[in-house]
């Protein structure tokens, strides 16, 4: 190991200006985490709660949509991935793209969608009341947050798995067939041992996104029955103005946090494909094929069916009227800047730390590198929000000169865990790949960059790219503790017009919020690839 690393380091020069980069970024990062902390336990120990808050029933509230969310998600997701990988069909390429593009819809963008197709003047009822029938406000409550999380992560899951098994080589295939393996056997022979290595993290991640989910259960609690913490921290700020209240939920919120994340950062599934299986076909039977197909079918009804009702009431009659408010194109300017910024920034901060970790062999090394990026999965937005909030009072800096600056930087830490997962695998088969080559060629610094690295990430630059500036775009959390009439994102514009009842407007907003989201997702990897000329 000692020889490996001594060889690296003088074929390599710029590995150690690598090193030192990352290992900056990983103390700023973790500097930046402790004087958010320390913000908020200093908040907590010179003062108590004005009002009183129900802690046990808010735990096992979010707990429990968290939980059901987890298990109901992984359901979903093994199912869909499975009639998927089986089956062949035209459009199935845009199937998966439209899959994959949960983990950038809004999730204010999915609430809204769900409330058009099966609230109380939702085109279900429409349907429904001619015939006597009537659901109601039936979405709003525990099923509502439950389908709206089981939409994004559901289909989220679906992806992971997929890659998963589409990575089976052909040889245990050919040798399933050839040995006429029925579907039951060749799912827990072949299909069950590669998903399952992968449910432990995914378990984790699913269970955190639902745990800290704050706008879905702002929009479809239905009141404080179905409160969970985030949106617990947010009206203690926002309503009550009780802080010292919201940092005691914080604390609390992120000693479970960590508890969950903490052992499961070693699991974390990678968000890109693990390899390919060469299109290997094994026809299933007919039954199996039926029920491939109504398995898609409900996939598809369950996740663009709010898509499309978000279009349609969205992108009709009031759109105009939206988009020629003063309010509209000053929120959308803000929006874009800020996305920007943040997913150049979280990018920056991704290159630096994925060359650093690719350079060293040890593990203990890259796990230091790799931690910090991770452990901001422990930190929920609202939570992150508040710390910079309490920090920003304690200084006396101007709010509203602060509050973009603070939008760019949260947003940036809070893609980096998924930036990592994305950037990091394909780098570090990359410094495998190459270094003797490199080696060979003198190859170091910017010509080692732009001559092997940048051709070869181009499309994993861009879907980090895309990853920033779509959490960004979609963000509720950060911006609801800096939100004002005077500065204001798409998503803050939008939850504003509901509350006024105008919904129309909140509509149109919704529509393009999810048209640019889309677009970025599916334009951006591919304008970075065709920039860097990578080639498949």
């Amino acid at each position: 190991m000692a020889a490996h690393n001594s060889t690296s380091a003088r074929t390599w020069p710029s590995g150690t200006i690598r090193k030192a980069a990352g290992a900056l970024v990983a103390m700023l990062i973790v500097g930046l985490t402790l004087t958010i902390f320390w913000n908020i336990q200093h908040t907590a120990v010179t003062g108590s709660p004005s009002v009183p808050v129900d802690m046990a029933h808010l735990v096992r509230m979010t707990a429990l949509q968290a939980g059901l969310t987890t298990i109901l998600s992984l359901i979903v997701g093994i199912a869909l991935a499975w009639a998927l990988n089986r089956l062949r069909f035209p459009g199935r390429a845009f199937v998966i793209g439209l899959f994959a593009a949960a983990i950038v819809t809004p999730g204010v963008v999915v609430a809204l969608g769900l409330l058009q197709v099966w609230g109380r003047a939702g085109w279900i009822n429409a349907l429904l009341v001619p015939l006597g029938f009537d659901l109601g406000s039936s979405i709003f409550g525990l099923q509502g947050i439950l389908a709206a999380h089981v939409i994004l992560d559901g289909t989220f899951a679906a992806r992971i798995l997929l890659a998963r098994l589409d990575a089976i080589p052909k040889i245990p295939l050919k040798t399933g067939q050839s040995l006429n393996l029925s579907p039951w056997q060749r799912f827990k022979v072949l299909d069950w041992p590669i998903m399952s290595s992968a449910l432990p993290g995914l378990s984790a991640i699913i269970f955190l996104l639902a745990f800290t989910s704050f706008p879905i259960v702002l929009l479809l609690g239905g009141g404080p029955a179905n409160q969970t913490m985030e949106v617990a921290i947010y009206s203690a700020v926002r309503l009550n103005f009780d802080l010292n209240g919201a940092v005691q939920l914080a604390l609390v919120q992120l000693v479970i946090c960590a508890a969950i994340i903490l052992p499961a950062i070693s699991f974390a599934p990678s968000l890109t494909s693990a390899g390919n299986s060469g299109g290997h076909e094994w026809s299933s039977g007919r039954w199996m094929k039926s029920c491939q197909i109504i398995i898609i079918a409900l996939g598809l009804f369950g996740f663009a069916l709010p898509l499309i009702a978000v279009l349609v009431n969205g992108l009709g009659p009031g759109l105009m009227a939206a988009i020629t408010r003063a309010s509209f194109w000053s929120a959308a300017l803000t929006s874009l800047i800020v996305g920007i910024a943040s997913a150049s920034l979280a990018l920056g901060l991704t290159i630096v730390l994925c060359m650093a970790r690719s350079e060293s062999a040890n593990r203990l090394t890259r796990t230091l590198i790799s931690l910090p990026a991770y452990a901001y999965l422990v930190v929920p937005a609202v939570v992150m929000s508040l710390g910079f909030f309490l920090a920003i009072r304690n200084t006396g800096l101007p709010m509203h000169a602060a509050a973009p600056v603070v939008l760019i930087i949260a947003n940036a830490l809070l893609t980096l865990p998924f930036a990592l997962s994305t950037l990091g695998p394909t780098l570090d088969t990359i410094q495998r790949r190459y270094r003797r080559l490199g080696r060979s060629l003198g190859l170091s610094g910017l010509a080692r960059w732009r001559l092997v690295e940048w051709p070869l990430l181009g499309r994993e630059i861009g879907l980090v790219f895309a990853l920033g500036f779509c959490f960004s775009l979609g963000d509720l959390g950060v911006i609801s503790m800096f939100g004002t009439e005077d500065f204001a994102t798409l998503p803050w514009l939008m939850v504003r017009a509901m509350g006024a009842y105008r919904t129309n407007d909140a509509a149109s907003i919704a529509a393009l919020l999810l048209l640019i989201s889309l677009i970025a997702f599916w334009a951006l990897p591919a304008l970075f690839g065709k920039l860097s000329n990578a080639q498949d």
